[in-house]
């Protein structure tokens, strides 16, 4: 029998919580709506995130008087209460950001997380000088990055140089360019190398939503390689398991 997946087991936690602070049976309404940019992210000096460029989207679930997020490149609205999102199947890149966003709005309500909603204007490029010096300290000499952001893509490499960086992303029009000095893996294919590559691999919450977390997981266990995961989307997940999670410029309200 195969394990449960980190998605199922987060869920038996978060219906744990439900059940603790006896919100299964409340009625909880759970709006999740896509962001425009601006309403996530403000106005950053730098134009080339994904969100911009209509990539990916942030939906917000609202539930309690507590907000979360999660990024996505298939939003969805849903409305109704948190049994229902309990009962989601989480096969679908939709259905796992509905739950991830709850989950995050849950966990904040309960005042057992921060850093749940994206940071706006100048602060994503503050986060990622942050994320550089933090991969420095842990005495990394050569990192790998899942999921291209150009921001911390471009302050690692300012960090290590460009030879000591790796990135792999899924998006095919990202695949094969040339970076800030680093060629784009392909996330599908090379993400093993990468990690076998990489003293620290660094990587993005989303691979939570398209469903690919779990196997980057267990290759960086499989290679003895420390991984660490940054964005709000993971927020949540990060805390009930245990991971580590480089977010320091998200906000909490």
């Amino acid at each position: 029998m195969n394990a449960p997946s980190l998605l199922d087991q987060c869920r038996d936690k978060l219906r744990e919580l439900v059940a603790k602070h006896q919100l299964d049976s409340a009625a909880v309404t759970v709006l999740a709506k896509p962001l425009s940019p601006e309403e996530a992210i403000g106005t950053p000096t730098r134009r080339d995130y994904p969100i911009l460029e209509g990539k990916e989207c942030v939906i917000q679930a609202s539930l309690l008087g507590a907000q979360g997020q999660a990024f996505t490149d298939a939003p969805s609205d849903f409305t109704g209460q948190l049994r229902d999102v309990l009962a989601l199947p989480l096969t679908t890149n939709c259905n796992r950001a509905v739950f991830l966003a709850t989950m995050n709005a849950v966990l904040r309500s309960l005042s057992q997380v921060e850093g749940v909603l994206h940071c706006k204007d100048d602060a994503p490029e503050r986060c990622a000088a942050e994320i550089a010096s933090a991969a420095r300290q842990k005495s990394a000499r050569s990192v790998g990055l899942i999921g291209f952001n150009p921001s911390i893509a471009d302050a690692l490499v300012q960090e290590f140089g460009p030879d000591k960086v790796r990135i792999t992303d899924l998006n095919p029009q990202n695949l094969g360019m040339c970076r800030f000095g680093v060629k784009l893996w392909d996330g599908r294919s090379q993400t093993h190398e990468l990690i076998r590559c990489s003293d620290l691999v660094i990587v993005t919450g989303t691979t939570l939503v398209n469903g690919t977390f779990d196997e980057i997981l267990r290759l960086a266990r499989l290679e003895g390689k420390p991984l660490v995961v940054f964005g709000i989307t993971a927020a949540s997940v990060c805390q009930l398991m245990h991971l580590e999670r480089w977010c320091a410029q998200a906000r909490s309200a």
